[in-house]
């Protein structure tokens, strides 16, 4: 752990922060960054594993745009630095409650804090598709808002998961007019009237049968092969990968959580707090959708409850006692 710099040392003597914060992209080096200033002894418990770390850049964050993930986090851990934050290399395994928080590393060592912010975002499983991993990031991508601008005019192919792939390829279609729907493991039958209405008005191609593989030449992708043995030429495939939100220590201290088209996430209110005393989060813990800069928003706000959350709680117990 790095060394406390903070001006205002607020360790008790059992040796509990005022917070950890579990995870540390930008959800939780925003709300760290807010912590620390705020004068609140702060660990942040990063595991090193982004969202977005296959990405080599991350658009629409205003005056980071084309930034690379990797850059946007080092400038945030030097940040945080500056206020006498902690920052360990570690993952939590495991938290309970007393009086305080127990967190559980991976290393073996136990912190203790008066609030929690998890911020451990999700996990994305891609479709069994042999290229779909080794592209995604690159020309295999998710999100029109994060990458369409890059790829845009180009040959889009995207490779249905669900019936709600059918969304994904009539937003994908504001960025070319070249778009093929790839049904995949999806029956046409499946695709309601309205969907085949869209489509057509969107100039979307669908194609049935299941896919077989990614064309990659000279390190680029060139189409979709069919298990049927039929190529289609594409320069850019879009998938939808599935969403597993990293909710393990929340269902630990008994969070309610509620079921979404994108697996279970906890029940909020507007500054990330949970249904357990104590406990906030922020980032894609809370929700499928967040981006970088909902994420960072996120942070900043957990942690500004937290912050007056910590003030009146002290001071009633100042007047209590």
């Amino acid at each position: 752990m790095t060394q406390n710099t903070n001006p205002k040392d607020l360790k008790d003597p059992s040796g509990t922060y005022d917070v950890v914060v579990v995870g540390g992209g930008a959800a939780g080096l925003s709300a760290a960054l807010v912590l620390g200033r705020s004068r609140l002894r702060t660990l942040v418990v990063d595991a090193g594993e982004p969202r977005n770390a296959p990405s080599g850049h991350m658009q629409g964050y205003l005056t980071r745009d084309g930034m690379s993930p990797a850059e946007f986090l080092a400038l945030g851990r030097e940040e945080i630095a500056r206020y006498g934050v902690e920052l360990v290399r570690d993952r939590a395994v495991d938290v309970s409650r007393d009086e305080d928080f127990a967190v559980r590393l991976a290393g073996g060592e136990t912190v203790h804090a008066r609030r929690l912010i998890v911020t451990t975002g999700l996990r994305d499983e891609l479709p069994d598709v042999p290229g779909v991993a080794e592209r995604y990031g690159r020309d295999v991508l998710h999100c029109p808002f994060c990458h369409g601008w890059e790829v845009r005019d180009e040959r889009f192919g995207v490779l249905a998961t669900s019936p709600l792939s059918v969304h994904q390829a009539l937003m994908v279609s504001g960025w070319s007019d070249d778009v093929t729907l790839f049904l995949h493991t999806v029956a046409e039958r499946e695709l309601s009237d309205d969907d085949l209405r869209r489509l057509a008005a969107a100039g979307v191609k669908v194609v049935p049968g299941e896919v077989a593989a990614l064309r990659v030449e000279d390190d680029l992708l060139t189409g979709v092969r069919l298990a049927d043995g039929t190529a289609h030429d594409r320069t850019v495939v879009f998938v939808a990968p599935k969403a597993v939100p990293q909710t393990g220590l929340m269902e630990r201290l008994g969070a309610e959580l509620q079921e979404t088209p994108f697996g279970a996430y906890p029940v909020v209110d507007p500054t990330g707090r949970t249904s357990v005393p104590g406990v906030w989060t922020a980032g894609n813990a809370m929700g499928f959708a967040e981006q970088v800069v909902h994420a960072a928003s996120g942070g900043y706000r957990a942690a500004a409850a937290v912050v007056g959350d910590l003030i009146m709680s002290d001071l009633d117990a100042a007047v209590a006692g």
